[in-house]
């Protein structure tokens, strides 16, 4: 089945490529098939076909045509799911580590959405693609995500209203999101702050602490400390990619299980997003969900 999606670019998509930008609204999408798109001028920018390499300007509005069947489509699996919460409007889960949050190019079952789908007994979850959150088509009702190997509580929206109005709190910080993870080492200050720029180095494909980076912060207190570890509590003040990760391997505390970066090895990435507070979209009334986990130290 063929979607038509439309997208306005902003004031902060200037000069941005087109590849770029949908990659970044399209992120369940594999680049390489979304640059097909471009090229089969199924992706029109203010009604004519563009390269991909084309520079967007504010207003500009992109339409695009997607094969639902080949990329998007969740097929449902009878697979366990831990939902902590869940009533018309939305869902709170509890994701195993590591299991994929959606479907990608190479990995299309085995997901947590594909989970959902055959709990929710459909194929999607709904989702107004046409509106104004075209990301609520492609990440089917996602409002944020966790890392394959990091488990812990996510939220998911099972209308379109519903990720619309959750989106603009987590964009306006209103959303608290506490983690426990397990550093190597003894941590000697109760709590702190980690400040330190973000960035991607492209020929590594890889995210890491980079001086022209993306400001990036993170705040921790220690829960406990051990012989050789410390269970912290963080949270992220800021949203980069892999940003716990990187930040306390940048002093000297990688996470346990997080071998890329430093730290011992373990049975999983020591990493559980246990805590998480937010509004409820219809009523406004506060709700915190908490799921503790414990973590044993590495052999």
């Amino acid at each position: 089945m063929d979607s038509r999606i439309e997208i306005k670019a902003g004031n902060e998509h200037f000069k941005v490529r087109l590849d770029d930008f949908l990659f970044d609204k399209f992120n369940g999408l594999s680049k390489m098939y979304l640059r097909e798109i471009v090229k089969n001028e199924r992706c029109e920018v203010n009604g004519r076909a563009e390269n991909i390499g084309y520079k967007l300007r504010p207003n500009d509005l992109i339409e695009i045509h997607i094969d639902t069947t080949r990329e998007t489509a969740m097929r449902p699996e009878n697979v366990p799911v831990d939902i902590v919460f869940e009533d018309e409007h939305l869902l709170v889960v509890n994701k195993p580590a590591g299991t994929l949050v959606h479907p990608t190019h190479r990995d299309k079952s085995g997901t947590l959405l594909n989970a959902l789908a055959y709990h929710l007994n459909r194929g999607k979850i709904e989702a107004d693609v046409s509106g104004i959150d075209t990301t609520a088509f492609i990440r089917a009702g996602l409002i944020h995500r966790l890392d394959k190997h990091t488990s812990g509580l996510m939220v998911v929206a099972k209308t379109a209203r519903t990720h619309r109005i959750l989106a603009d709190h987590f964009k306006r910080k209103f959303v608290e999101k506490r983690y426990l993870a397990l550093v190597n080492g003894v941590i000697n200050d109760g709590e702190g702050t980690i400040n330190a720029p973000i960035g991607r180095f492209a020929e590594l494909k890889f995210w890491d602490i980079k001086a022209d980076g993306k400001h990036a912060e993170t705040r921790f207190w220690v829960r406990e400390r051990r012989e050789r570890s410390t269970l912290l509590e963080l949270e992220p003040v800021t949203g980069r990619t892999n940003q716990l990760r990187i930040h306390c391997s940048s002093i000297g505390h990688p996470i346990v299980g997080d071998v890329d970066r430093g730290g011992p090895a373990h049975s999983r990435l020591c990493l559980h997003a246990w805590k998480l507070t937010f509004r409820h979209p219809n009523g406004g009334e506060p709700m915190t969900f908490e799921r503790p986990i414990e973590f044993e130290d590495p052999d």
